[in-house]
């Protein structure tokens, strides 16, 4: 797949903007909807029958400077095993507002880092949650893994509980990379731990990197794309980087001047956009592949992927409950998030309350700005007599406005509008959310604000 880079039309759409995880995006949610709303939607039978996990583990041995995650510094196992306590009396807090039978389609742990674990903690933890949910005999389970504290003992008690997808987070394998981002880690440890979990025989085995780090080029970034093609794991997710110190001040640590400009940035992606295509890789969304046989692919081309807070999915809409800290629960028309520090989460639950920090409540407007969103995210793609249809609505005088916000995408070859259909061309893929910022009623507001978001290039 060929993109073409024209530099006058990067500096052009390279603004801030959501990656829209979620509509609303998190910078709307408020302290007005909390423990109250999630009680009431938790008690309505409303809660679809199958239901998604996430699990938030923040632990981190140490800080890496671009992370924008919420994590916690430490190797203190007092720490560690008070969390577990109270991430396990959560979970039963949570079930007694729970009516009804559910099944867990999709159990999710991410971190931090969830395998900085000792094998007993992820045993105890695992067979916890089993105990407490039915989980389908299918159910895709997933855990996100640093190679730095994976050990071949952990990959194996992992497939042994029930794991059948795995994620390593590699971000770069070149060493001035990883020395400037203070996340060391050896390819030959990379390389020793997938054929490891290769020969365990997991379902599917996903490698995180992220483009647009310091000392980052388009010929350095090769060495990447080598190894990837050599490794062939089942797929890839190429997360730009979100440079926001006024946010995540650790950030700061990070050389500046070493930072790829826009322009070569996106230079990089459009290099690994061609190679992995050309490889057999099939682009999907705004910055995951994967190989042709995988059900992420396969949803792709039949345009029935969707997207949450865990990523790409081929799931069904469906509610996913969250738990620890800063942890966002995703309702058909409801979103909650926990507090986001160990005190404040830890004495909510003493209290025996639930440990909301803030949420949002969806009106019409929203769930319908959300379904065209996530069709632009998920399938390229949004059909205007389909949302018509199902939402009793003229498109264009509903969406006049965003009509008129989309025409210099559509004047520089990014987007086109035609027979009743928006659809992103080749050219406008990296800049998939500019398209659905269009239709963001939020942005509006933002506007004489200091910047919340990171640049879409």
């Amino acid at each position: 797949m060929k993109i073409e880079i024209h530099p006058e039309i990067v500096q052009k759409h390279n603004v801030s903007g959501p990656r829209y995880t979620s509509y609303p995006p998190v910078p709307n949610f408020s302290s007005d909807v909390g423990e109250k709303e999630y009680i009431e939607y938790l008690s309505s039978h409303k809660v679809t029958p199958k239901i998604s996990l996430y699990f938030h583990i923040p632990f981190c041995k140490s800080l890496c400077y671009y992370c924008g995650c919420n994590v916690v510094i430490t190797q203190n196992q007092e720490i560690i095993e008070r969390y577990l306590k109270y991430l396990k009396k959560e979970v039963e807090l949570v079930l007694s507002y729970l009516k009804s039978d559910h099944v867990v389609h999709q159990l999710h742990w991410g971190g931090g880092t969830p395998n900085f674990l000792s094998l007993n903690q992820i045993e105890d933890l695992f067979l916890f949650i089993k105990e407490h949910f039915v989980i389908d005999p299918h159910a895709e389970i997933s855990i996100e893994l640093d190679p730095r504290t994976t050990k071949k003992e952990q990959l194996q008690l992992l497939k042994n509980l029930g794991f059948n997808r795995i994620s390593f987070g590699v971000q770069d394998i070149n060493d001035e990379v990883q020395v400037s981002v203070h996340r060391i880690q050896p390819v030959e440890l990379i390389e020793e731990l997938y054929y490891s979990a290769r020969d365990l025989g997991f379902d599917s085995i996903n490698m995180d990197f992220i483009y647009g780090l310091p000392y980052q080029t388009k010929s350095s970034y090769e060495n990447n794309l080598i190894k990837i093609l050599e490794w062939k794991p089942d797929r890839l997710a190429f997360f730009s980087y979100a440079h926001v110190p006024w946010i995540k001040k650790h950030q700061k640590l990070i050389p500046l001047e070493k930072l790829p400009s826009p322009l070569e940035k996106i230079q990089i992606f459009k290099n690994i956009v061609e190679t992995l295509t050309e490889n057999g890789y099939i682009y999907i969304g705004l910055d995951h592949f994967a190989k042709p046989e995988d059900e992420l692919s396969k949803a792709f081309l039949q345009k029935k992927l969707h997207r949450n807070f865990q990523g790409y999915t081929v799931l069904d809409s469906m509610d996913v409950i969250a738990f620890g800290i800063t942890a966002i629960g995703q309702f058909q028309n409801l979103y909650i998030r926990n507090k986001k520090g160990l005190e404040e989460y830890r004495k909510t639950l003493d209290l025996n309350k639930l440990p909301i920090h803030d949420g949002y409540q969806m009106n019409f407007d929203d769930i319908l700005r959300r379904d065209v969103i996530l069709k632009i995210m998920c399938n390229l793609y949004v059909d205007f007599s389909e949302i018509e249809e199902t939402y009793r609505i003229k498109f264009y005088e509903y969406f006049h406005n965003s009509i008129q916000k989309l025409k210099p995408l559509i004047e520089d070859g990014l987007i086109e509008i035609e027979n009743h259909q928006l659809k992103i061309l080749p050219n406008g893929r990296p800049l998939i959310r500019n398209v659905a910022m269009a239709f963001d009623a939020f942005l509006e507001n933002k506007k004489d604000q200091k910047p919340i978001y990171s640049k879409t290039i």
